[in-house]
């Protein structure tokens, strides 16, 4: 029997949101996991979980009980509480439709009892869930429902500064940036008065203006200050450059590399495909901001993981392109079901109806338009090459 999938009504929206928190989804345990083990004691449950939601993936941020990092979000019950303001229940999960043939039920841990809180911000978008989960039944009393309430607005309020303090290493980046520009442009004019003055004060000599020269002196003194505190401003900048130490938040290609494997090879290996994930050598030591490079990446990967049949192959490839500007490239090759031109012009210039994958996983329609949004909102340009029947290629850039 086939069941459509929960979508909230405001979807787009809460993707989009989702993706302003920048997360990396793997490092987050360590903000929660006490929260976490707390909703499991207070609900009497052996699980608890904080999953997070995005186009294609439940991320399980936090576990206690049970060692789950990400499930495809078909098989989530979590995609049902998204859809709620208070709670979702479900008391035995193996007599109800939706989710009796799951394998968390069928199989180990053989899972009957669901309760989760939606983890909602202020302007009432629904990131995910904070849910309590047993192998046999259980009874929550309202108060002890008040309580989890608590703790989601808790998980709620953690995720905000997160948020906040990746918001805050952004702008200091590009304080620095702008700190290097400055000094670059006020070289030129200050040397043009450091020489300026110096010609007047040779002739000033010739002539004995004494007054004039004292003048002109102060002028030489003052511009060379500016000088030396410019070539600091660039030596510091060159000194931090030549460590090629990466900030909090920053990347280099080696380390984006990582992390997709991280997040991503699990997904890959469920489905029987084949990952690479390649990060170009000549170009892997430079830093740059990864300020929403995993939500983009992220959802390019598991698009093309969803429309690639078992057996099939997924190749991404990271590089730096110096031209007059450096420009991060991701480019994500697929031998999956690929799209006609039609398609093609209606992701790129438009909007795209969700459509099955080829391993039956319900489409959502959300994923490729959250990419659309956040390389245009970063100045970046996204083309894709498809089709039918002969695979995709999305390739993505971005001016760092």
């Amino acid at each position: 029997m086939s069941l459509s999938a929960p979508i909230p009504a405001n979807e787009i929206n809460r993707i989009i949101e989702l993706s302003e928190f920048d997360l990396d989804y793997a490092s987050l345990d360590d903000q929660f996991k006490e929260l976490t083990k707390l909703a499991a004691k207070i609900a009497g449950t052996e699980i608890s979980l904080i999953n997070l939601i995005d186009s294609f993936t439940q991320w399980s941020v936090s576990n206690y009980g049970l060692d789950l990092q990400q499930m495809p979000r078909e098989d989530s019950v979590c995609q049902y509480t998204i859809v709620t303001e208070n709670f979702f229940e479900v008391k035995d999960l193996s007599a109800d439709e939706r989710f009796k043939d799951k394998f968390y039920v069928k199989d180990d841990p053989n899972l009957r009892y669901y309760f989760g809180v939606p983890l909602s911000t202020n302007n009432g978008i629904q990131l995910g869930a904070l849910c309590v989960l047993d192998t046999i039944g259980k009874e929550i009393s309202p108060e002890k429902v008040e309580m989890l309430k608590i703790i989601a607005d808790e998980i709620v309020n953690r995720l905000m500064v997160i948020r906040v303090i990746n918001s805050l290493q952004n702008r200091v980046k590009e304080v620095k940036e702008t700190q290097k520009k400055v000094a670059h442009d006020i070289r030129g004019p200050l040397s043009g008065i450091v020489g300026l003055a110096q010609i007047i004060s040779e002739q000033g000599n010739e002539n004995k203006l004494d007054e004039v020269l004292q003048l002109v002196s102060m002028i030489q003194k003052g511009g060379h200050s500016l000088l030396e505190l410019a070539d600091e401003i660039l030596s510091a900048e060159k000194k931090q450059n030549s460590s090629v130490q990466l900030g909090a938040n920053e990347y280099d290609l080696q380390t984006f590399k990582e992390k997709l494997e991280k997040l991503f090879a699990p997904q890959a290996v469920n489905k029987n495909i084949t990952l690479s994930i390649i990060a170009d050598t000549k170009t892997d030591d430079i830093p740059f901001s990864k300020n929403k490079l995993l939500q983009i990446a992220g959802n390019l990967i598991s698009n093309a993981i969803k429309f690639t049949p078992a057996t099939g192959t997924i190749k991404v490839e990271l590089s730096i392109r110096i031209t007059r500007e450096k420009h991060l490239t991701i480019r994500v090759t697929d031998s999956g079901s690929g799209m006609d031109a039609a398609t093609v012009q209606e992701i790129l210039h438009g909007e795209v109806m969700s459509s099955e994958g080829t391993g039956g996983e319900k489409g959502y329609g959300f994923g490729l338009q959250l990419v659309k949004h956040l390389v245009q909102k970063l100045g970046g340009t996204m083309n894709i090459e498809s089709e039918l029947h002969k695979g995709s290629l999305f390739e993505i850039k971005i001016p760092i």
